[in-house]
C-alpha cells in the first residue's frame, strides 16, 4: 500500500514535528485542525469552528476527496458547555459544510489545547476511494 504524507503548506500547514496528513491507500488521515493563525483565532466558538472545518474539507479536496469523503470527526473542545448539546449555529455550520452526508463525530472535553486561545480542534478521517 502506498503512503502519501502532505504538509498542505499553502492550506494550513504543520509544524515540523508531524504533517498534517497521510494518505493510506483510500483512507485519509488528518492531524488536528484549529483557527490558529486566522482572524477568528482569537474569536468565538462557532468562529473557530467555521474557519478549522473550512481548513479540514480544503485539505480533503486537495486529496481528492469531498465533504461526503469525511467519515470520522474527532473534536476536542476546552469548554464542553459551548459544543454539548450543540448549539443551533453550531448545526448550520455543520451543514453547510456536510449537507446531509454527516460525518460520525466524538466531542471530547479537555483542559487546554495548544494555545490558551483556541477553543476547538478536530482531527478528520476521510475514505478517499
Amino acid at each position: 500500500m502506498e503512503i502519501v504524507r502532505n504538509n498542505h503548506n499553502d492550506i494550513y500547514p504543520a509544524s515540523g514535528v508531524y504533517v498534517r496528513s497521510v494518505r493510506a491507500g483510500g483512507m485519509l488521515y488528518v492531524s488536528g485542525c484549529t483557527a490558529r493563525e486566522s482572524d477568528a483565532h482569537s474569536r468565538t466558538p462557532s468562529d473557530q469552528l467555521r474557519v478549522t472545518l473550512d481548513r479540514i474539507i480544503r485539505i480533503v479536496e486537495a486529496e481528492g476527496g469531498s465533504p461526503s469523503s469525511v467519515v470520522r470527526l474527532t473534536t476536542y473542545v476546552t469548554n464542553m458547555k459551548d459544543f454539548w448539546p450543540p448549539p443551533d449555529d453550531h448545526i448550520q455550520i455543520y451543514r453547510d459544510f456536510f449537507g446531509e452526508d454527516l460525518p460520525a463525530n466524538s466531542v471530547i472535553g479537555v483542559d487546554a489545547l495548544a494555545d490558551p486561545k483556541l477553543l476547538v480542534e478536530i482531527d478528520t478521517v476521510a475514505a478517499l476511494g
